[in-house]
């Protein structure tokens, strides 16, 4: 005989068996999460780069995860303070200023590239068919900057250029940030900047290369540009990897989820994977705080400066 008090523990139960895994375990309060991604490339690129992996992470985790495209870097950063991220994607200078300002955070993975190494350098571009053959030819002209908290877009090449003796903002006559790491390489495409701040990780694989795949790259004929139509003028010495990271509030064992998740991406979903480099990038590494306290130093350090200027 079915009665109300049966009937209502039976309803019961298979509520708990529907329910998304993070609602079991100790995840409970977390019935979505967001992943949150620094601005690299337009909004639409990102999502279309990132999405395999929101949808990825939606089965691993067995609770729904959205993608949230910020407008720039420090949103994801204040994201993440709030609480309203949980997951994130950052370069390792926004990561670092994350940390530096009080943001709990856990580093998960970062990637390691097509030639081994977890990490690439920022350079300064020029265009090819420019006079420009050393920093010093660039005194008084114009660079594209990426944003206050990118790291091969600002950070690096303000700390790494001061070491060879130029100080940004005396040796340009104008320096702006233009949002993401494509605009920056666009500004010198269309000539309202002399040079441009960006990152490059190998011969195969840079901001340019990607953009030449994408068609984005286009000289006033029509006229397909590529990376022999662009001059690296300056490089700085090797950047790690940004991380994936996680607030350390989450709970245990959805932490442990979410790097189990992060770890076995790869293999899991190989699709997903290569979707966020191109397919050029070969695996995670697992990262800890320490593997950026480099970066805190150069931030400090460049952080110092300004305040002295």
């Amino acid at each position: 005989m079915i009665t109300r008090r049966s009937l209502a523990g039976a309803l019961a139960a298979l509520a708990l068996l529907a329910a998304p895994a993070a609602a079991q375990g100790g995840s409970g309060k977390y019935s979505e999460l967001t992943l949150g991604v620094i601005p690299a490339e337009n909004a639409s690129g990102t999502t279309d780069r990132y999405a395999p992996l929101t949808a990825y992470l939606t089965k691993a985790l067995g609770v729904p995860v959205k993608l949230r495209v910020a407008n720039d870097y420090a949103a994801v950063i204040e994201g993440q303070r709030a609480g309203n991220i949980q997951i994130a994607f950052y370069g390792p200078a926004s990561f670092s200023r994350a940390v530096m300002t009080g943001v709990k955070l856990e580093p998960i993975v970062n990637q390691t590239h097509n030639n081994g190494a977890s990490g690439y350098y920022s350079v300064l571009y020029v265009r090819a068919d420019s006079p420009y053959k050393s920093v010093e030819d660039l005194k008084g002209k114009s660079l594209a900057l990426v944003d206050p908290n990118s790291t091969s877009g600002n950070q690096a090449p303000r700390f790494f250029l001061n070491k060879a003796g130029y100080d940004v903002d005396k040796l340009f006559g104008k320096t702006v940030y233009a949002g993401s790491h494509e605009n920056a390489v666009l500004a010198l495409v269309q000539g309202t900047a002399d040079a441009a701040a960006n990152l490059w990780n190998s011969e195969t694989d840079t901001m340019v290369t990607r953009m030449a795949t994408k068609g984005m790259l286009k000289k006033p004929d029509g006229s397909q540009m590529g990376q022999s139509d662009f001059r690296v003028i300056f490089k700085s010495e090797f950047l790690p990897e940004g991380p994936f990271a996680m607030l350390a509030s989450l709970p245990d064992d959805l932490k442990a989820r979410i790097r189990r998740a992060f770890i076995d991406l790869p293999t899991a979903d190989k699709a997903a994977f290569d979707r966020l480099s191109d397919g050029k990038d070969l695996g995670f590494a697992p990262v800890t705080l320490k593997d950026y306290q480099p970066i805190i130093e150069m931030l400090k350090f460049n952080d110092d400066q300004r305040r002295k200027s």
